[in-house]
């Protein structure tokens, strides 16, 4: 007697509905457990706003000097916040000093080393020198960099 082959599309048919079912039984008789974890906390962040008023909504882009004579001193005053969560020092410095300008022209500020605790505002003076023996120099300009570093 002989037997009749089942064409190859039918048998990869039952074949493919086989593997289909038994992944279903597979999938479905799996125990699944999930646990929901809601977190808190705090992320430490200090931030510095300097500000023309105390109520700090004038923030200073820029500061004019306008003209100085040779052995005068200018002083300008603005006010620092601390818009982090955490207790911050200062530190001031200046950057990109124009030809001629660094070291006949001084900037100095009555905050360096200041405690500033977060959401504090304190008011700073700063502090612009110019040489008595500077020549050569009719316009000058740089960078300030108010500078808060995170203290315990």
């Amino acid at each position: 007697m002989a037997m009749k082959r089942a064409p190859v599309r039918m048998t990869l048919a039952i074949a493919i509905t086989g593997l289909v079912l038994t992944m279903t039984v597979l999938v479905s008789g799996l125990l699944i457990a999930s646990q929901k974890v809601p977190n808190t906390g705090n992320v430490k962040a200090i931030g510095v706003g300097v500000y023309w008023n105390s109520a700090c909504t004038s923030n200073v882009t820029s500061i004019d000097w306008n003209f100085l004579e040779p052995g005068t001193t200018a002083n300008r005053t603005v006010y620092i916040k601390n818009g982090g969560n955490t207790r911050m020092m200062l530190n001031m410095t200046t950057d990109n000093w124009s030809t001629g300008a660094y070291g006949k022209i001084t900037l100095s500020w009555n905050c360096e080393g200041y405690l500033l605790d977060p959401a504090s505002v304190v008011q700073a003076v700063l502090t612009l020198s110019v040489s008595s023996t500077i020549s050569g120099v009719t316009s000058f300009s740089f960078d300030i960099i108010i500078t808060g570093t995170e203290h315990a």
